[in-house]
């Protein structure tokens, strides 16, 4: 069986925004963010993982991520976040 890739949102404790992204590895993904080496989020951290999904191949990850950060997208991640998490933060 080949790579995983995984979907993740993590939110901004700085400014509460939410950043959408793919990895194949969340938690060395996460590391890179909060420690400042990622050049979207760096002015944003520390930054939380409140959600991800899995996917098997990349080129469905991508497709995931590309729905995620469209206007449907952060509706679908809103509601998720509200019926899991009880919070309602605002989805850019």
């Amino acid at each position: 069986m080949g790579k995983y890739y995984y979907i993740y949102v993590l939110r901004s404790e700085k400014d509460g925004k939410f950043y959408v992204g793919y990895t194949n590895n969340v938690r060395k993904r996460l590391e890179l963010h909060n420690s400042g080496q990622v050049e979207s989020t760096k002015r944003r951290v520390p930054l939380e993982l409140i959600y991800w999904e899995g996917c098997i191949n990349q080129q469905d990850a991508t497709k995931r991520e590309k729905y995620l950060k469209s206007s449907w997208g952060k509706r679908y991640i809103k509601n998720r976040l509200e019926q899991y998490l009880g919070v309602v933060h605002p989805v850019r």
